[in-house]
């Protein structure tokens, strides 16, 4: 058995009630007309971002990877806040346009990239993130048929990763990227003429909460940046070091100390004086939203099975893959969680429970064995670290069950 506080320091609380932004769970239920939704709180985002980019060393942009939650609204609401978006999809990238952010600040990462996308990529001006040789014959040759230069920049696929990371993205066979040792004979054959070269995107990793781990892996990355910028033929704009940044979810989890990797990368500056003129630009998703979302459901039955208590909740794997366990983990592990309208405290009457949704699989699992007050059909459970890989990352469809509803607050 576990016992879960939810990080509840990020949102107000009144009279033991969550409320995001100054609305409670019954009034959110009331606005968006059911449960489950998921409900972000734009004064977090706002928070964090801005924390963020007061620590950055002033060489460094920040970008929004818009695929960690690309709900519309909330990418309008980031826009202003950072320097550009990185999008995986033409659908992610039409929804960066429309925000009115300069395509000179849009990338497009991803193996698999469609004629299509590669079209659409071209004509808005924005820089496609080469992840293979064929891939990048395919950009030229189609630049050539629109009559227009594409702009590209190489994505990296380096011999080292990010250790103790929650996805690997580098070091060994990936489907990421061009392997580094082929970047020489890549770069010294290029048609510089046929593109517009701006740089590179050098990505190893994703949910580190090992500060040593990311300091490391930028020491490899500058290192890396600079001899591929000694054998480059052109002028380049930027060099994308990506992110890693993680947050806290399970139990034990200890929160990101970014100090120490903001101090090495001021001293990586000073010690890398060919990258001085280069844009540097960390791209975060996860870091940037997670912490601000919550998935609210409501418990339509309760009922004990050999001794141990189920709450059935109308919501479940099909709305947030991740907190299922279906999405990565290894072994399963609990995201925060309470209840939304009895929040737990000292003086709490509990009982250990397991939340489980609405679907017919035992894999539809909310929250195993936890410690939560006393709960009632019609109660709110709450599943808190919500903001990032939520709707869009989940099998909706799954079973034929509801969607989800979402708002920004």
């Amino acid at each position: 058995m576990s016992k879960l506080h939810a990080p509840m320091s990020q949102f107000n609380i009144d009279q033991q009630q969550l409320l995001i932004g100054d609305k409670t769970l019954a009034q959110i239920e009331m606005l968006v007309g059911q449960t489950p939704f998921y409900a972000y709180d734009a004064n977090i985002v706002k928070d964090t971002i801005t924390a963020l980019k007061a620590a950055l060393p002033p060489q460094v942009s920040l970008h929004y990877a818009v695929k960690a939650n690309p709900y519309p609204p909330l990418v309008n609401f980031i826009k202003p806040l950072v320097k550009g978006f990185d999008v995986a999809s033409k659908k992610e990238l039409l929804l960066a346009l429309q925000t009115g952010m300069p395509p000179a600040n849009i990338s497009f990462a991803g193996p698999g990239k469609t004629q299509e996308d590669i079209t659409a990529a071209i004509v808005a001006g924005i820089t496609l993130h080469v992840e293979s040789i064929n891939e990048l014959a395919s950009i030229i040759e189609r630049g050539k048929h629109l009559d227009t230069t594409p702009n590209v920049a190489i994505r990296v696929n380096p011999a080292f990763e990010l250790k103790a990371s929650g996805m690997r993205m580098s070091g060994g066979a990936k489907p990421f990227g061009i392997d580094e040792e082929l970047l020489p004979e890549v770069l010294s054959t290029l048609d510089y003429d046929a593109v517009n070269f701006r740089g590179f995107h050098i990505y190893s990793g994703s949910q580190n909460l090992q500060a040593d781990a990311i300091i490391e892996m930028h020491n490899n990355t500058f290192a890396l940046a600079e001899r591929l910028m000694l054998i480059t033929k052109s002028k380049i704009d930027y060099i994308n070091i990506g992110g890693g940044f993680g947050i806290p979810y399970f139990p034990g989890d200890k929160r990101l100390n970014t100090a120490p990797i903001m101090e090495n990368l001021t001293r990586l500056f000073a010690q890398y004086v060919t990258l001085s003129h280069v844009e540097m630009i960390i791209e975060l998703g996860r870091y940037l939203v997670g912490e601000c979302g919550v998935y609210a459901s409501k418990i339509v039955d309760i009922k004990t099975s050999r001794e141990q208590k189920f709450l059935v909740c109308n919501g479940g794997l099909h709305h947030h893959l991740a907190n299922s366990g279906n999405f990565g983990q290894v072994i399963r592990k609990n995201y925060p969680v309470s209840l939304g309208n009895k929040l737990l405290s000292g003086n709490s009457d509990t009982e250990c429970v397991t939340l489980v949704g609405p679907l017919c699989t035992p894999l539809d699992v909310l929250a195993s064995k936890v410690e939560l007050p006393k709960a009632n059909i019609g109660d709110f459970a709450i599943i808190y670290q919500s903001g990032a890989y939520g709707p869009t990352a989940s099998p909706q469809d799954f079973l034929s069950q509801g969607r989800v509803a979402e708002i920004l607050l």
